[in-house]
């Protein structure tokens, strides 16, 4: 049970329904629950869904974001992370075999040189927070420094994300298949 209310529309005031025209036009419908319980604090959900859209819409392949999202879910062991952005990967072409293999994208044969350098990027940056120069320059031999700066942006803001979802303990909806249930 989240540790604080997952506020929904009729529980806002008057004054924040547009914020949940807002999430209903940008996001999935229903509301996930990360933005219902941020919805305590109304202002800072509307900057974070600015800057969540800023991201979305950078220089940085699709694919590769969510490539490097999958991995912080998998690195932190996220349920809600990876659950929810399964569905974005596949949208941005992973197939299902891709998938199922980013928790062990290493010794996986599904993955080219870029989409492995930026899983370690992600990888290593979310358990050491610094990384190596090694893994540094292996992304950055496959990207340019807007992507490397989007990159970056993306990890941290993803990382981010779990520590706020694991602070307020929120539950992953019942729509979502628990991808550690069986590990």
């Amino acid at each position: 049970m989240a540790r604080v209310p997952y506020l929904r529309r009729e529980d806002a005031d008057e004054a924040n329904k547009p914020l949940y025209d807002r999430l209903e036009a940008e996001r999935k419908v229903p509301t996930a629950n990360i933005f219902l319980a941020l919805a305590g604090a109304p202002e800072q959900l509307d900057g974070f869904l600015t800057y969540a859209n800023s991201l979305r819409a950078a220089d940085l392949s699709p694919k590769l974001r969510e490539l490097a999202i999958l991995t912080v879910g998998y690195a932190t062991r996220s349920a809600y992370e990876v659950a929810h952005h399964q569905s974005h990967g596949a949208k941005a072409g992973l197939t299902g075999e891709q998938l199922a293999a980013v928790a062990d994208f290493e010794s996986s044969e599904l993955f080219d040189a870029t989409e492995k350098a930026v899983m370690r990027l992600a990888k290593e940056s979310t358990l050491h927070v610094d990384v190596s120069e090694e893994t540094w320059s292996a992304a950055a031999d496959h990207l340019t420094d807007r992507q490397m700066v989007e990159l970056s942006l993306s990890i941290a803001w993803y990382n981010s994300g779990v520590r706020i979802m694991g602070l307020l303990d929120i539950d992953l909806e019942d729509a979502y298949p628990n991808p550690f249930q069986n590990s």
